[in-house]
């Protein structure tokens, strides 16, 4: 059985950077709170100790939705004895965010299409999982209410499951309303949003896996194709040029074409195809056109 925490672990340096990001989330989820407060009203906000508490609503729920992301894959990788490090959260100063996500290294190659498949699959099932109970809550914790005409802020694209429940819960608020979200529902939304960035078929995201796993060497042509509708959608959207940029310079650091596994020619069972089939309905129920705007609500022309 291989050693699946080598003696070159840092688990102080995971540690250090869940902490980091605990922080610089609470401080953002502090914010999201001060704005949920002031229902759309212009003010003077102040941070407080009590909006601080109040940000681990935001906080607890995108690091719980990360971390079950990346312990899926974690777990799977112990699975099939695949060395693995625990998860690395990424802490920034965002505004919105207040971190960049998080990820795990995989110190080994994996050599099967059904390890790879189920690896690749797991976070995403894991992240979702936890994602849409926070996001039933949060949406539940909103609240609809009367936008001042000169309200500015930012627009959020909302995924066709964000509208489902929202629709389930509030309905179709009227003209001169929008549902102030709560902060555990901007969680949930962010939650969706990495589920389906992750999902989508490129090079060695997550999508990338599965795709390679069920297509075999057929899989680059998909990701072509994802690369080409990504760029369309960097004309459509500016929030998506970073992440194309990104994406773009994954491929050509690490190639066009998924390592090969040894049993590339092997089709998966139907369970797994199955999954892929499920892990394509979440990436449509997840996805977005254009995640993040700067808008002008009800503004008039």
């Amino acid at each position: 059985m291989s050693d699946l925490q080598p003696r070159t672990d840092r688990k102080w340096l995971n540690a250090l950077l869940l902490a980091a990001t605990l922080a610089t989330t609470t401080l953002t989820g502090a914010c999201h709170w001060i704005s949920f407060e002031a229902d759309f009203q212009a003010g003077n906000p102040h941070l407080t100790l009590w909006a601080i508490a109040n940000g681990l609503w935001y906080s607890l729920t995108i690091l719980a939705i990360l971390g079950a992301h990346e312990l899926g894959h974690y777990l799977a990788c112990r699975y099939y004895g695949i060395n693995a490090s625990l998860p690395y959260f990424l802490p920034i100063p965002f505004p919105l965010t207040g971190t960049a996500g998080a990820f795990i290294r995989i110190r080994q190659p994996i050599t099967t299409k059904r390890a790879l498949f189920d690896i690749g699959i797991a976070g995403p099932l894991a992240g979702f999982a936890v994602a849409v109970p926070a996001l039933v809550i949060g949406m539940a914790m909103s609240r609809v209410v009367e936008v001042p005409p000169n309200f500015t802020g930012f627009s959020l694209g909302e995924p066709l499951l964000f509208k489902a429940v929202s629709w389930l819960m509030w309905g179709s608020p009227p003209e001169t309303a929008s549902i102030n979200l709560h902060p555990m529902a901007f969680a949930a939304w962010f939650g969706l949003l990495a589920t389906a960035l992750n999902l989508i078929p490129i090079g060695q995201f997550d999508g990338g896996h599965i795709a390679y796993a069920t297509l075999g060497r057929h899989a680059h042509k998909v990701t072509i194709a994802a690369v080409l509708v990504t760029l369309g959608l960097s004309v459509y959207s500016s929030s998506w040029v970073v992440w194309t940029l990104l994406a773009v310079g994954l491929l050509f650091a690490f190639g066009w074409r998924h390592p090969a596994v040894l049993d590339e020619a092997e089709p998966l069972d139907p369970s797994r195809r199955s999954l892929a089939i499920l892990a394509l309905v979440i990436l449509v129920l997840c996805f977005t056109l254009a995640p993040i705007e700067p808008l002008d609500l009800l503004q008039p022309k």
